[in-house]
């Protein structure tokens, strides 16, 4: 893959990630309460909720922040874990109910992938 390829790819990614999950985070903050409710019902405590909501809205600016974008993407990777991991044993519908949250997963991988740095004397294998 050419590196203006993978760059434009990546790039697309950033953007669409960046958006869904600022989208997200929002949604999350701008329903506090029901928000502490549906996390209090995991089983979780209300205070992760807000450290949740938060850590989407500022990762998905994150997302769109050159020199952000990896830190933002390993952020978002821990939490969408969590949120897999969730579907899959306490929320009801499992694993089906939560495909957005199994994809935004694998995206944030492929996306951590298509912007691993490039050491000098080092190339990337085209195909």
């Amino acid at each position: 893959m050419s590196a203006s390829l993978r760059n434009t790819i990546a790039w697309i990614l950033q953007v669409l990630l960046g958006l869904f999950f600022i989208f997200a985070g929002f949604n999350k903050l701008r329903d506090m309460s029901a928000t502490v409710n549906m996390f209090g019902n995991l089983g979780l405590p209300g205070l992760l909720a807000y450290v949740v909501g938060g850590a989407e809205l500022l990762g998905g600016i994150g997302l769109l922040v050159p020199r952000l974008t990896r830190l933002a993407a390993m952020g978002l990777l821990i939490i969408m874990v969590g949120a897999v991991f969730m579907h899959a044993t306490k929320i009801p519908g499992g694993l089906a109910g939560g495909i957005p949250a199994l994809v935004a997963l694998i995206l944030l991988g492929v996306l951590l992938w298509l912007r691993q740095p490039v050491t000098p004397g080092t190339t990337r294998t085209e195909s």
